[in-house]
């Protein structure tokens, strides 16, 4: 017997699927449409996902199963924790930038890095002064300095600075003005905070301390080595509590009476 013929396909789609196809854009407009009409606060948000994270335990002391208003306190602190990592992700990328302008002109490379209670910038000396000089000369550098101070002025004023001039254990020359590496790094951090001020850094928040030969970062034998001790480093740092001060004070008063 002969085989029954295939019948022909249509060589249109089939209907079906013309109608899961209409579906689908019915359903993306519908959601699109939902998304424009919400309202996004920054705020809720991250009260919502730090309490979700608490009561999976994520956070210090997420033992409890249920979302409360004691959660939602507890995860307030991670908005603070978000701006302040913003903050020093903007530092950051004002190294990177003024790195790469340095790298045209074939210049000395800013660096940043942890410290003690919080992090810091070293910028070395090559970049701002002459040999045996306290005054800023490069117009990169000032402009540097200028961006920082901007980012200063976003920190919370709980974020301290101190700048930290130091030498290597080369005296300054005959001619310079400055009689010993002493009063050379104290007049180069001096003179890099008078720039941080003049550029709006509250004076306040701001102090200047120059460190000498005595804290290198390298051997002092090399060129190369005394090259990175001379330096000038811009510390950020949280300020102390109150009751901690209250301490010390209390003790200088036994310890003078």
């Amino acid at each position: 017997m002969a085989r029954k013929k295939c019948p022909e396909c249509e060589k249109c789609l089939p209907a079906w699927l013309a109608a899961f196809g209409d579906l689908m854009s019915l359903l993306l407009c519908f959601f699109v449409l939902l998304l424009s009409m919400s309202s996004m606060d920054a705020k809720k948000i991250s009260e919502a996902i730090g309490s979700l994270s608490g009561a999976m335990s994520v956070l210090e002391g997420g033992i409890k199963t249920e979302i409360s208003k004691q959660r939602i306190q507890e995860s307030t602190p991670i908005e603070a924790r978000d701006e302040t990592s913003q903050q020093v992700n903007k530092v950051t990328q004002a190294v990177i930038d003024a790195n790469e302008m340095m790298e045209k002109g074939h210049g000395p490379t800013i660096t940043m890095e942890e410290a003690q209670e919080g992090f810091k910038i070293e910028l070395p000396s090559s970049l701002l002064f002459k040999p045996g000089s306290a005054t800023i000369y490069n117009e990169d550098a000032l402009l540097f300095l200028k961006r920082i101070a901007l980012l200063i002025g976003e920190m919370p004023n709980t974020v301290k600075i101190s700048v930290q001039g130091h030498t290597d254990n080369i005296p300054p020359s005959k001619n310079s003005p400055y009689k010993d590496n002493w009063e050379l790094s104290s007049a180069r951090g001096i003179s890099v905070l008078q720039e941080l001020i003049l550029d709006g850094v509250d004076p306040k928040r701001i102090s200047a301390a120059g460190f000498a030969e005595f804290t290198p970062k390298a051997t002092n034998e090399t060129k190369s080595g005394r090259e990175k001790n001379r330096r000038v480093e811009i510390h950020f740092y949280g300020s102390k509590n109150e009751n901690e001060a209250k301490v010390k004070r209390s003790v200088l008063d036994k310890a003078a009476s």
